[in-house]
């Protein structure tokens, strides 16, 4: 079943940024990450995006294979590549900079500590369901 969000030209920069946003949860899906929240930060004026991606592994390696996948499919299927991207060393928290959607991907206990969607909590947070 194809997502009907992925159908559409990208001819206005929302289109874009639904395609991103869909592209990374599928990619964090693919590498069993979980507790996914999309944070629509658009409405927020002084956002450094339109939306935050967020996901949370079990360990750095899981935490480096879903962020490996992210930047692989984005580049594949969208031909996106990141604008940045920084947190390999630890392997903690990597962030993945595509402009109007940053992807953040944690290992749970650095979640925790951050807690990042009670920064934006004026924002719009939708819970994606894990899939097992």
């Amino acid at each position: 079943m194809q997502n009907k969000l992925l159908t559409t030209n990208e001819n206005t920069p929302k289109d874009r940024t639904v395609n991103l946003t869909n592209e990374s949860v599928r990619a964090i899906q693919d590498k069993k990450g979980g507790k996914i929240s999309v944070v629509d930060l658009s409405r927020i004026e002084t956002a450094p995006a339109s939306r935050f991606v967020i996901c949370e592994a079990n360990s750095t390696s899981q935490v480096t294979a879903i962020a490996d996948n992210v930047r692989e499919e984005l580049r594949k299927n969208l031909g996106m590549k990141p604008y940045n991207y920084d947190g390999y060393r630890n392997s903690q928290w990597i962030v993945i900079d595509y402009g109007e959607v940053i992807v953040h991907v944690f290992q749970r206990e650095t979640r925790e500590y951050y807690n990042i969607e009670d920064l934006w909590s004026d924002a719009e947070i939708e819970q994606i369901p894990d899939l097992d």
